[in-house]
Protein backbone atom coordinates (compact mmCIF):
# COMPACT_ATOMS: atom_id res chain seq x y z
CA UNK A 1 0.00 0.00 0.00
CA UNK A 2 1.51 3.35 -1.07
CA UNK A 3 2.18 6.14 1.37
CA UNK A 4 -0.48 8.83 1.42
CA UNK A 5 0.99 12.13 0.24
CA UNK A 6 0.02 14.98 2.55
CA UNK A 7 0.01 18.56 1.34
CA UNK A 8 1.47 21.44 3.31
CA UNK A 9 -0.62 23.61 5.61
CA UNK A 10 0.03 27.23 4.63
CA UNK A 11 -1.04 30.42 6.43
CA UNK A 12 -1.35 33.32 3.98
CA UNK A 13 -2.19 36.83 5.24
CA UNK A 14 -1.51 40.51 4.64
CA UNK A 15 -0.18 42.39 7.66
CA UNK A 16 0.69 45.96 8.60
CA UNK A 17 4.24 46.82 9.65
CA UNK A 18 3.10 46.97 13.28
CA UNK A 19 1.59 43.51 13.16
CA UNK A 20 -2.13 43.99 12.48
CA UNK A 21 -4.15 41.97 9.96
CA UNK A 22 -7.30 44.09 10.36
CA UNK A 23 -8.35 47.42 11.75
CA UNK A 24 -9.97 47.79 15.19
CA UNK A 25 -13.20 46.02 15.98
CA UNK A 26 -15.96 48.47 16.76
CA UNK A 27 -19.55 47.30 17.11
CA UNK A 28 -20.84 50.81 16.38
CA UNK A 29 -18.64 51.22 13.31
CA UNK A 30 -18.13 47.81 11.70
CA UNK A 31 -16.81 49.52 8.57
CA UNK A 32 -13.63 50.47 10.47
CA UNK A 33 -12.53 46.86 10.39
CA UNK A 34 -13.34 46.61 6.71
CA UNK A 35 -11.41 49.82 6.05
CA UNK A 36 -8.36 48.26 7.64
CA UNK A 37 -8.77 45.19 5.47
CA UNK A 38 -9.10 47.32 2.32
CA UNK A 39 -5.88 49.15 3.17
CA UNK A 40 -3.96 45.93 3.77
CA UNK A 41 -5.14 44.35 0.52
CA UNK A 42 -4.83 47.36 -1.77
CA UNK A 43 -1.57 45.93 -3.19
CA UNK A 44 -3.63 43.04 -4.52
CA UNK A 45 -6.67 44.93 -5.80
CA UNK A 46 -5.72 48.60 -6.20
CA UNK A 47 -5.38 49.85 -9.76
CA UNK A 48 -6.26 46.46 -11.22
CA UNK A 49 -9.28 45.58 -13.28
CA UNK A 50 -11.67 42.97 -11.90
CA UNK A 51 -10.44 40.45 -14.49
CA UNK A 52 -6.77 41.09 -13.52
CA UNK A 53 -7.62 40.67 -9.85
CA UNK A 54 -9.53 37.45 -10.52
CA UNK A 55 -6.66 36.03 -12.59
CA UNK A 56 -4.23 36.80 -9.75
CA UNK A 57 -6.49 35.12 -7.18
CA UNK A 58 -7.13 32.03 -9.31
CA UNK A 59 -3.38 31.60 -9.82
CA UNK A 60 -2.78 31.97 -6.08
CA UNK A 61 -5.27 29.27 -5.15
CA UNK A 62 -4.44 26.89 -8.02
CA UNK A 63 -1.88 24.82 -6.02
CA UNK A 64 -4.34 24.53 -3.11
CA UNK A 65 -6.75 21.65 -2.61
CA UNK A 66 -8.75 23.07 0.31
CA UNK A 67 -9.00 26.08 2.58
CA UNK A 68 -9.78 26.72 6.23
CA UNK A 69 -11.36 29.91 7.53
CA UNK A 70 -12.79 31.20 10.80
CA UNK A 71 -16.52 31.87 10.99
CA UNK A 72 -15.93 35.60 11.60
CA UNK A 73 -13.95 35.95 8.39
CA UNK A 74 -16.59 34.03 6.47
CA UNK A 75 -19.28 36.38 7.80
CA UNK A 76 -17.24 39.35 6.55
CA UNK A 77 -16.33 37.79 3.22
CA UNK A 78 -19.40 35.87 2.14
CA UNK A 79 -21.01 38.88 0.45
CA UNK A 80 -17.88 40.44 -1.13
CA UNK A 81 -16.59 37.06 -2.34
CA UNK A 82 -19.77 36.72 -4.39
CA UNK A 83 -21.52 33.84 -6.10
CA UNK A 84 -18.37 32.62 -7.87
CA UNK A 85 -15.52 32.98 -5.32
CA UNK A 86 -11.98 32.70 -6.64
CA UNK A 87 -11.13 29.83 -4.26
CA UNK A 88 -12.53 27.11 -6.57
CA UNK A 89 -12.04 24.55 -3.77
CA UNK A 90 -13.80 23.35 -0.61
CA UNK A 91 -13.50 25.75 2.33
CA UNK A 92 -13.88 24.40 5.88
CA UNK A 93 -15.30 26.92 8.33
CA UNK A 94 -14.45 26.76 12.04
CA UNK A 95 -17.83 27.32 13.64
CA UNK A 96 -19.72 27.02 16.92
CA UNK A 97 -23.00 26.25 15.18
CA UNK A 98 -23.99 23.44 12.84
CA UNK A 99 -25.04 24.74 9.44
CA UNK A 100 -25.74 23.19 6.08
CA UNK A 101 -22.95 23.59 3.49
CA UNK A 102 -23.16 26.69 1.28
CA UNK A 103 -22.43 25.81 -2.34
CA UNK A 104 -21.22 28.50 -4.74
CA UNK A 105 -20.25 28.45 -8.40
CA UNK A 106 -16.85 27.31 -9.66
CA UNK A 107 -16.25 24.51 -7.16
CA UNK A 108 -16.34 26.50 -3.90
CA UNK A 109 -18.42 25.02 -1.08
CA UNK A 110 -18.29 26.22 2.52
CA UNK A 111 -18.51 23.33 5.00
CA UNK A 112 -19.09 24.13 8.68
CA UNK A 113 -17.05 22.23 11.27
CA UNK A 114 -17.91 22.43 14.97
CA UNK A 115 -15.32 19.88 16.16
CA UNK A 116 -12.26 22.17 16.31
CA UNK A 117 -9.12 22.89 14.32
CA UNK A 118 -7.75 19.35 14.07
CA UNK A 119 -11.06 17.97 12.82
CA UNK A 120 -11.30 20.76 10.22
CA UNK A 121 -7.73 20.07 9.12
CA UNK A 122 -8.46 16.35 8.75
CA UNK A 123 -11.48 17.16 6.57
CA UNK A 124 -9.36 19.59 4.53
CA UNK A 125 -6.63 16.96 4.04
CA UNK A 126 -9.17 14.42 2.79
CA UNK A 127 -10.67 16.96 0.39
CA UNK A 128 -7.30 18.27 -0.81
CA UNK A 129 -6.18 14.91 -2.21
CA UNK A 130 -2.49 15.53 -1.55
CA UNK A 131 -2.51 19.19 -2.57
CA UNK A 132 -1.65 21.99 -0.14
CA UNK A 133 -4.17 23.53 2.24
CA UNK A 134 -4.43 27.23 3.03
CA UNK A 135 -5.47 28.79 6.33
CA UNK A 136 -7.09 32.01 5.14
CA UNK A 137 -7.70 33.62 8.55
CA UNK A 138 -8.87 35.42 10.51
CA UNK A 139 -6.50 35.97 13.41
CA UNK A 140 -8.13 33.52 15.82
CA UNK A 141 -7.97 30.64 13.33
CA UNK A 142 -4.37 31.50 12.42
CA UNK A 143 -3.34 31.69 16.08
CA UNK A 144 -4.94 28.35 16.93
CA UNK A 145 -3.13 26.54 14.10
CA UNK A 146 0.19 28.22 14.90
CA UNK A 147 -0.07 27.48 18.63
CA UNK A 148 -0.96 23.84 17.95
CA UNK A 149 2.08 23.40 15.68
CA UNK A 150 -0.07 22.48 12.69
CA UNK A 151 1.30 25.05 10.19
CA UNK A 152 4.06 24.12 7.74
CA UNK A 153 4.55 27.53 6.10
CA UNK A 154 3.65 31.17 6.78
CA UNK A 155 3.30 33.55 3.82
CA UNK A 156 3.13 37.18 4.95
CA UNK A 157 2.47 40.18 2.73
CA UNK A 158 3.89 43.09 4.73
CA UNK A 159 2.26 46.43 3.90
CA UNK A 160 4.18 49.66 4.75
CA UNK A 161 1.56 51.18 7.03
CA UNK A 162 1.25 51.53 10.81
CA UNK A 163 -2.39 50.92 11.76
CA UNK A 164 -1.76 51.69 15.43
CA UNK A 165 -4.56 49.45 16.66
CA UNK A 166 -6.63 46.54 15.50
CA UNK A 167 -6.37 42.77 15.40
CA UNK A 168 -2.81 41.52 15.86
CA UNK A 169 -1.72 38.33 14.15
CA UNK A 170 0.92 37.13 16.60
CA UNK A 171 -1.03 37.26 19.84
CA UNK A 172 -2.45 34.39 21.88
CA UNK A 173 0.05 31.91 20.45
CA UNK A 174 1.39 30.66 23.77
CA UNK A 175 4.81 31.03 25.35
CA UNK A 176 6.67 28.30 23.46
CA UNK A 177 9.29 29.60 21.02
CA UNK A 178 8.36 29.00 17.39
CA UNK A 179 11.32 28.94 15.01
CA UNK A 180 10.94 29.98 11.38
CA UNK A 181 13.23 29.52 8.41
CA UNK A 182 13.01 32.19 5.72
CA UNK A 183 12.33 30.64 2.34
CA UNK A 184 12.04 33.75 0.18
CA UNK A 185 11.47 37.49 0.17
CA UNK A 186 10.35 39.69 -2.73
CA UNK A 187 9.60 43.40 -2.99
CA UNK A 188 6.95 45.43 -4.73
CA UNK A 189 6.40 49.18 -4.23
CA UNK A 190 3.40 48.66 -1.93
CA UNK A 191 4.18 45.33 -0.29
CA UNK A 192 7.00 42.94 0.69
CA UNK A 193 6.28 39.22 0.43
CA UNK A 194 7.86 36.85 2.96
CA UNK A 195 7.66 33.08 2.93
CA UNK A 196 8.73 31.16 6.04
CA UNK A 197 8.96 27.47 6.83
CA UNK A 198 7.89 26.52 10.35
CA UNK A 199 10.76 24.54 11.89
CA UNK A 200 9.46 21.41 13.64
Amino acid sequence: MGKVVMGKVVLDLSMSLDGFIAGPKDDDKPDRELAGLDLLHDWRFGGKSSSETEAFEVEKFKPMGAGIVGHGMLDLGLGPWGENPTFHMPIFVLSHETRKPITKQGGTTYYFNTEGIESALKQAEEAAGGKDMMVLGGANAAQQYLKAGLLDEIHLHLVPVLLGEGIRLFENIGTEQINLEQMSVSDEPDVTHFRFRVVK
